[in-house]
């Protein structure tokens, strides 16, 4: 589910998608409970800031960085 971009698809594309998945798994991490995903989840929201943060700058080096680290979220 992680493997959004293709050749097909841009990164500017692909990097969005990832950003939701990504939120969604927050949402998850959620239900489970504070103890059990605190750590993960702030690992996934510090991604997903980076992520941002390298749209928000044009920065193509760091929306790459972002985008396989995004990929690596579970």
């Amino acid at each position: 589910m992680s493997d959004n971009y293709t050749p097909q698809q841009t990164l500017a594309d692909a990097l969005p998608k990832e950003i939701e998945r990504c939120q969604q798994l927050l949402v998850e991490y959620a239900k489970i409970g504070p103890a059990a995903a605190t750590f993960a989840s702030m690992m996934i929201r510090d991604d997903i800031a980076a992520a941002h943060r390298a749209m928000m700058e044009g920065d193509v080096v760091a929306m790459l960085r972002a985008y396989e680290a995004l990929k690596g979220c579970q």
